[in-house]
C-alpha cells in the first residue's frame, strides 16, 4: 500500500512540475490585464499534504479483551500524506465549481495481548468529490478560499495477525457518500498560476462501522487554461481615391514635424479603489487616445503614476508604479512596441492640487501619458 500510494504522490508531483514550468514560461512578464477571462476559465491543479485520522483505540481495545485477554501494548500510526487531482470552471470572480479525485493516505495499528497475542490493521480512504468554491479578494493577488461539497470514499480495511478470529474478515471495503468542508489562502503568481494553502476535513465511513473525520492539510498549484493572446493594435488604413487619368506631378512631401502630446487620465477613471488593474471603462479611454494618434510615428510613450498624500511614501510610490505598468501592459497587448514605453512611478511627489481636500486628492490621483514623434505637415 506504501507503495502504491508514493507512485501517487510521484504522479502528482510530475503533474505539479509540468503544469508549473509551461505556465511559468508562459507568464515569464506577465501582467493582470485579461481580469474577465481569469474569471471564467477552465482551471486544473493537483495537491500534496498530510492527512491525519482518529482511530478508535478503545473499542479495539474492548475487542481485544472481550475473552479475558490483557492488552499489553496499542500502537497508532494516525498520520500519511495524501493528494489530490482536481479540474473546475471558474463561473465568476467569487464562485467556482470544482471536481476532483483525493488519496487521504493510510492509517494503521499494532496490537499485542497476553499469550502472544497480535493483530495490525490498516484503513485506506480514495474517492472523488465535487465542491462549490467561494473566494473573496483580500487584495489583487490574494484571496480567501472556502469550500463546501459533497465526497464519494471507497474504504478499504486489512487485518493481520494471529488474533483474527476477533474481527469479522481480513479484507473488508465500504463505499459511502459524506460532506466535506475546507478553508484556505489562494496567492496569484499570474493571471494562469497561483498557488494554495487549504485545510479540508473529510466525514469518512470506515469499513468496520466508525464513523469520523479525516483532515488533510495541503499545498495546491492551480493552472488556467486558454489565456487569450494579445490582439495586435492595427491603425485603420487611410482611404485612397482613385487616381485619375493623368495627374500633374505630386509636389514633394513636406517634412515631418516634431510632435509631442501630453494626456492625463484621472486615476479613479482607469483602475478601481487601491487597485492596479485597468477597468473595462479605463481600456475603452486608453483606446480613445490610441485612435487619437493615427498619423503620428510614435518615437516615445511615457506613462507616469501618481497618488494623493493618503498612506505612507513607499506605499504611495509602489502603487503610482504598479499603475503606470498596468497601463503600459494593455497599450503593449494592443499591439505597441513595448521598446518604447517606459513608466515611471512619482508616488505624491508631485501634486497638482490641494491634498487637504478631498477634490485635490482626486486631482493628484492620476496617470499622465506623453507621446513624443513626428506628424506629416497637412497643407
Amino acid at each position: 500500500m506504501k507503495t502504491t500510494n508514493q507512485l501517487s504522490l510521484a504522479v502528482a508531483f510530475a503533474l505539479c512540475a509540468a503544469v508549473s514550468t509551461s505556465a511559468v514560461a508562459a507568464s515569464a512578464d506577465d501582467t493582470f490585464i485579461n481580469p474577465d477571462w481569469a474569471n471564467s476559465a477552465w482551471y486544473a491543479g493537483a495537491s500534496l499534504g498530510q492527512g491525519r485520522a482518529a482511530i478508535d483505540d478503545q473499542r479495539l481495545a474492548r475487542s481485544l479483551t472481550a475473552n479475558g485477554a490483557v492488552l499489553t501494548s496499542f500502537a497508532t500510526d494516525e498520520r500519511d500524506r495524501g493528494f489530490k487531482l482536481f479540474f473546475g470552471k471558474q463561473l465568476n470572480r467569487y464562485f467556482a465549481l470544482e471536481a476532483g479525485y483525493f488519496d487521504l493516505g493510510k492509517y494503521s495499528f499494532d496490537a499485542t495481548t497476553s499469550g502472544n497475542g497480535s493483530l495490525h490493521g490498516d484503513t485506506n480512504f480514495r474517492g472523488v468529490n465535487l465542491d462549490l468554491v467561494g473566494q473573496l479578494p483580500l487584495t489583487e493577488r490574494f484571496s480567501l478560499l472556502g469550500r463546501i461539497g459533497a465526497q464519494y470514499a471507497r474504504t478499504r480495511t486489512h487485518f493481520g495477525g494471529n488474533l483474527l478470529a476477533g474481527v469479522t474478515s481480513p479484507s473488508l471495503s465500504e463505499n459511502k457518500s459524506n460532506a466535506k468542508v475546507g478553508l484556505g489562502l489562494e496567492y496569484k503568481l499570474s493571471e494562469a498560476l497561483a498557488v494554495r494553502g487549504e485545510v479540508e476535513r473529510y466525514r469518512i465511513d470506515d469499513a468496520v462501522g466508525n464513523r469520523g473525520d479525516v483532515d488533510l492539510v495541503s499545498l495546491s498549484l492551480v493552472y488556467k487554461f486558454g489565456r487569450p493572446a494579445a490582439a495586435p493594435y492595427v491603425a485603420p488604413a487611410e482611404p485612397v481615391a482613385d487616381a485619375p487619368v493623368a495627374v500633374p506631378a505630386p509636389a514633394p512631401a513636406p517634412a515631418p514635424q516634431p510632435s509631442s502630446e501630453k494626456v492625463s487620465f484621472a486615476a479613479e477613471a482607469l483602475f478601481d479603489f487601491d487597485k492596479a488593474v485597468v477597468k473595462p471603462a479605463g481600456k475603452t479611454a486608453l483606446d480613445e487616445m490610441l485612435s487619437k494618434l493615427q498619423g503620428m510615428n510614435t518615437e516615445v510613450m511615457i506613462a507616469v503614476g501618481h497618488t494623493d498624500s493618503v498612506g505612507s511614501n513607499e506605499y504611495n510610490q509602489k502603487l503610482s508604479l504598479r499603475r503606470a505598468d498596468a497601463v503600459k501592459a494593455y497599450l503593449v497587448s494592443k499591439g505597441l512596441d513595448p521598446a518604447r514605453l517606459y513608466t515611471e512611478g512619482k508616488g505624491e511627489t508631485q501634486p497638482i492640487a490641494d491634498n487637504k481636500t478631498s477634490e485635490g486628492r482626486a486631482r493628484n490621483r492620476r496617470v499622465t501619458i506623453e507621446v513624443v514623434g513626428t506628424r506629416n505637415v497637412v497643407r
